[in-house]
């Protein structure tokens, strides 16, 4: 593994131990010539994905670019590193249950939008606004209403509970 630091191939594993649920296994390493030390993943080699866009163009999936997504929507908001982390390992599981070798990006922003519904709910607009790409105030206004009556629902189901 190439050093970070000082591009010498030759380092030595410090530490090992697995990472992401067993899907990975994270290691520590140290340079043999600097001394500088670093962390490597190791995961196994899946099938690609491609992603078909609204526009038809095919990009190889990238789960980096969701984690970007949703850190971007949960800006300033209470929601931590661990969860995005968890919602994008949860996204690309569903896609890959799904089979085959092409998504589309639709379906990859509806099973975002169906995890963070429950997550956060400014952090849930917030992402859906640039998914769904409302068009007016109108489209916006909507989306505030079902997610207003999502909770509502939520919240009498709560009531009914404690009555039990």
């Amino acid at each position: 593994m190439k050093c970070p630091h000082c591009q010498n191939n030759s380092s030595r594993v410090i530490d090992s131990r697995p990472a992401d649920d067993g899907k990975a296994i994270r290691r520590r390493r140290e340079c043999e010539k600097c001394g500088f030390r670093f962390t490597t993943f190791e995961r196994t080699e899946a099938t690609p994905i491609l992603v078909i866009k609204k526009d038809g163009m095919r990009e190889e999936f990238n789960r980096e670019k969701i984690r970007r997504g949703i850190i971007r929507a949960a800006e300033k908001r209470p929601v931590n590193i661990k969860q995005i982390d968890r919602i994008v390992e949860e996204v690309e599981d569903k896609i890959r249950a799904v089979g085959g070798n092409e998504v589309s990006s639709q379906l990859i922003g509806r099973y975002v939008m169906d995890i963070l519904v429950d997550v956060d709910d400014i952090t849930y607009i917030r992402f859906a606004s640039v998914y769904r790409q409302f068009k007016d105030m109108k489209a916006f206004a909507q989306e505030l209403q079902g997610l207003i009556a999502r909770n509502e629902g939520k919240e009498a189901q709560k009531m009914v509970k404690k009555d039990d």
